[in-house]
C-alpha cells in the first residue's frame, strides 16, 4: 500500500532510512520529536511511503516548492528515495513516486527534480525509466556543515 506518512510512522521511516546512507538509528531527542513534528506539519512537505505487512519498506520525500517564475507555478523537489535492501526490484520505489508525481500535478507545479549521488548505472536507469532526465541541466549542490555524520 502506497500512501502519505503519519506521526506514526517515525520509527519505520528512521529503520528504512539505514537502507539509504544512515548507519544508525538516531538517538531519541526532543530534537528528533521537534524535527519530525515540524514535518509532519509543514505545508507542501510529504512523505510518501510503500507499506507492506505492517512494515514500511520504501519511501520518498516530496517538497512542494512555491515559485515567482514560470507563471507563479510551483516546482516539487523529490529526496531520500530508497527501498530496504530485501524488498528491491518489486516496483515500491516506482510507485512512490507516481505518487510524488500525483502530488506535484496536483499542486500545478511545472516540474520534478531530484538529484542522485549514486553513479551506479542500475540506478541512473531506475531514475531515467521514472521519468526523470539527466539531460539539458546540470545539478550543483553544496554540503554545509560537513561532518562524518551527514
Amino acid at each position: 500500500m502506497i500512501r502519505e506518512s503519519t506521526p506514526g510512522d517515525l520509527q519505520g521511516l528512521l529503520e528504512l532510512y539505514t537502507h539509504l546512507h544512515e548507519t544508525s538509528l538516531p538517538e531519541d531527542s526532543e530534537h528528533l520529536r521537534n524535527t519530525w513534528a515540524s514535518i509532519c506539519t509543514a505545508p507542501g512537505y510529504h512523505i510518501i511511503v510503500c507499506e507492506e505487512e505492517g512494515q514500511i519498506v520504501s519511501s520518498c520525500v516530496c517538497i512542494i516548492v512555491p515559485n515567482l517564475t514560470r507563471n507563479v507555478r510551483p516546482y516539487a523537489l523529490v529526496e531520500n528515495v530508497v527501498t530496504h535492501s530485501g524488498f528491491r526490484g518489486r516496483g515500491y520505489a516506482t510507485g512512490c513516486l507516481d505518487y510524488a508525481r500525483k502530488i506535484a500535478e496536483q499542486a500545478d507545479c511545472y516540474k520534478m527534480m531530484l538529484i542522485t549521488g549514486s553513479p551506479s548505472e542500475s540506478t541512473l536507469r531506475f531514475y531515467r525509466n521514472a521519468g526523470f532526465s539527466g539531460e539539458g541541466k546540470t545539478a550543483f549542490y553544496q554540503l554545509l556543515h560537513f561532518s562524518p555524520d551527514n
